[in-house]
This record gives structure tokens, sequence and C-alpha cells, in this order.
């Protein structure tokens, strides 16, 4: 009897695999926290020592609960600085560097040289991303040529460093839209926290970015957000915390933690109508395609 051994390899292979995939082979990504503000500190102050063990009590935690890599985001200078140190401490965290719209001050244009020299070393500072950046026409003052003028500086230091970049919105969807179609097909990126309409989210799609989806889902009030998210495909979602900000509902009053993803994961699966497991999966690969770690 002749033995074909590639049907047989190929059999054992596949058993393999489907054991594997059984264990999970997905872990989840929280694709934006600030790990930096989940310490008992003033903002815009460099951690300490201690800062840095409860940090990895926050990481080892995640960990437990499948949340295996994170992304720390950076919104001034010295927080950028304090993500980068976060991440080189901790081998699964990586870290993003830029200034948040609310903190482009007038002096913003020192600060955006100062993330530029943290991006030369890109790969020793573990830097998977430019931001967060974007436009705030929430809080007050805000000078808005200002925000466009370091919302385009930012996008064009992602597209010189091949770096995706992260980009936040509060009551400027329009503006915002006005400044990303100059860059169509030029950027890669995020738009972190959705919260918008189903017109906005096609808008960002048709310029081929992700839409990041957090805690804000599990909100009563969100009815329409998740009837929106549910046209979404999964394939353009990212899942995020903002880690300290927006925990789930059941978890209202309290700081938000990356452990918290899976509590999104499954509101997610819900409102598709899908497993969690697939949540996982496909998220996972959608964040480690972005911002390849």
């Amino acid at each position: 009897m002749k033995v074909c051994y590639k049907k047989i390899i190929n059999v054992l292979l596949y058993k393999i695999m489907l054991r594997f995939f059984k264990k999970g082979t997905y872990m989840y990504i929280d694709t934006h926290c600030h790990l930096n503000m989940l310490v008992d500190k003033q903002p815009n102050q460099i951690l300490n020592p201690n800062d840095f063990l409860i940090i990895k009590q926050i990481i080892d935690s995640a960990r437990k609960v499948d949340v295996k890599q994170l992304i720390t985001i950076g919104t001034s200078t010295d927080e950028s600085l304090n993500s980068i140190n976060i991440a080189k401490k901790n081998h699964n965290v990586f870290c993003a560097v830029g200034l948040h719209p609310c903190d482009c001050g007038i002096n913003w244009q020192k600060d955006f040289e100062k993330i530029k020299q943290m991006i030369q070393n890109k790969k020793e500072n573990k830097i998977v991303a430019i931001g967060e950046t974007g436009l705030d026409f929430f809080h007050m003052p805000f000078d808005k040529g200002r925000q466009i003028y370091a919302l385009r500086s930012h996008i064009e230091l992602s597209i010189e460093h091949q770096l995706p970049i992260i980009i936040h919105v509060r009551d400027a969807a329009k503006d915002l839209l006005r400044v990303l179609k100059d860059y169509k097909n030029k950027i890669k990126g995020v738009v972190h926290c959705f919260s918008q309409d189903l017109n906005f989210a096609k808008a960002i799609l048709e310029l081929k970015l992700f839409l990041g989806i957090g805690a804000i889902i599990t909100y009563p009030k969100n009815d329409s957000l998740r009837t929106t998210i549910n046209q979404i495909p999964i394939e353009n979602i990212l899942l995020e915390t903002d880690s300290p900000f927006l925990p789930p509902q059941n978890l209202r009053g309290k700081q938000n933690l990356p452990e918290y993803i899976p509590i999104i994961a499954e509101k997610l699966a819900e409102i598709k109508n899908t497993s969690t497991s697939k949540i996982e999966k496909i998220t996972t690969l959608n964040a480690q395609k972005l911002f390849k770690i």
C-alpha cells in the first residue's frame, strides 16, 4: 500500500493547529491605554520607581485575563517620556508619543521638536505609533487653528517615519475629516474612542483607518452607537480601554484598567451576534497588522 506522507503530515499539522486554537491562540491587545496615568501623580510629572512597580502589577493583572499586549499613549512631552520608560521596562508594552490637542499650548512647536527627537530612536524606545493627536473643540478654551496645524504636523511626521497615527476627536468630526482627506492613501492609523455616527464611520473606513472601540458601548444611553457599531466590520475595529478613563458600565466611578478589555470584547460580540473568540482573534490580528507588534 502506497503511503501518502504529505497527506499524513497535513492532517497532523491540522490537528496541532486545531488543538492550539482551542487553547486560545489569540490574546487581547489593549491598543489605547494611559498606564502612566494610573498612578497617583500630578499631570506631566515624571514617574518614580514605586510608580513603575504599581504599573507592573496592573500589567500583570491584565495578562491574567489574556490581555497580553498593551500600547500606552503619550499626550505631552513628559507623558510621552513616561510611556517610553514604561514600555522599556515591560516586554509586552509598546508606546505612542505625541501631543494631545488639549496639550498644544502656545509653545507646542518646541514640545513637538522633543517628540521628533524621541522618534529618532523609535525602535529602542518601542514607539509603534504617533499620538495621541487630533482635534478637541469641547474643552475650553481652545485654538482651532493651532490644533489643526499640530494635527497636520503629527500626520506628516507619521508619514515620514512610516508609523500609524492615533487620533482623538471631540466635537470636531467635520474639521477632522477635512484634514484627513488631504492625506488620503498616505496615512494609516486609528480614530480612537469612536462615538460618532455611521456617516463619520464610513468616511473613516474609506480612508482605510481603523476605529477604536471602548467601554462606552456598555453604557445604557448609547443604543444608537451600538446600532452603528453593528454595521462596522470587525476587520476595521480595534479594542481599547482608554484607561484610566471611561470604565465599563458596572464599574463606573472607578478607574478603567487594561484588564477590562474582555468586558468590551464580550459586549462587542453581543452587539455583532458573534463569539468573543472571534472578536479576540480578529481584533488582535488588526492590531498586529497596524502597529506591527
